[in-house]
């Protein structure tokens, strides 16, 4: 990052937008929000910075193994023709009547995203229930893009912490590397209840979430008592 920056502050002082009707005391407040939305974004890229300069990560070598729409594969048959592999663990193991709403509506939304996603880097959804139940509950959400997998063995979702001490679900976000045919774990992340915040949903930062993006923009904010539904009434 640049240390010559211009102060956020300043910057937040050069913006000439006015918003019809608004107070002095609006614009005042609203200015020194928007300095701080400017510090935000600059420590969104200085976290990404570091996050991109961690040095290798522990090689994959267990015995994983999926089940995709185009058959069995492998741990290393995931990434496709990229280098870089996301995967996401899917609260949807088979003891569950239906998948986890949350991861639901977080999938949803990727969905949209896939195509573009899968321009840059490979994308897998994985989850513990057999793929034939991945495969029609992904039909009746419609989506189209999200490539999932079973896992077969539970190994994978073992090892890279998407099983809870108990034998539960948990969600999992882990991006992996292959470099001259090696394959190293790159990123997970890590942020849970132990890290969260008196009064906070434990979540990681930047948010994965569009749906909790577009919330705390609104003056009612996420709220304490809502979640996302796999259905609505009404």
């Amino acid at each position: 990052m640049n240390d010559t920056l211009v102060p956020a502050l300043e910057l937040a002082q050069r913006n000439s937008m006015r918003l019809p009707n608004e107070s002095a005391e609006y614009r005042h407040a609203r200015t020194a929000l928007l300095a701080e939305e400017i510090e935000l974004r600059r420590h969104i890229e200085r976290v990404a910075e570091l996050r991109r300069a961690l040095p290798p990560g522990g090689e994959v070598n267990g015995d994983y193994r999926f089940e995709g729409e185009q058959g069995p594969l492998d741990f290393a048959g995931l990434f496709g023709r990229h280098s870089t592999l996301v995967v996401y663990s899917y609260m949807f193991g088979p003891q569950r009547a239906r998948p986890c709403p949350m991861c639901t509506s977080l999938l949803s939304a990727w969905d949209g995203e896939a195509r573009d996603i899968g321009q840059r880097v490979a994308l897998a959804v994985i989850a513990r229930s057999p793929f034939e139940r991945l495969l029609a509950f992904k039909r009746e959400r419609g989506w189209q893009q999200l490539p999932l997998y079973a896992d077969l063995n539970g190994a994978y979702s073992r090892d890279y912490y998407a099983i809870g001490p108990e034998g539960s679900d948990e969600p999992a976000l882990n991006v992996f590397t292959r470099r001259d045919g090696v394959i190293r774990h790159f990123w997970s992340g890590e942020m849970d209840g132990s890290t969260a915040d008196p009064g906070q949903d434990p979540r990681g930062a930047p948010d994965l979430m569009p749906l909790w993006t577009v919330l705390d923009m609104t003056p009612e904010g996420r709220g304490t008592d809502w979640y996302p539904k796999l259905d609505y009434a009404g």
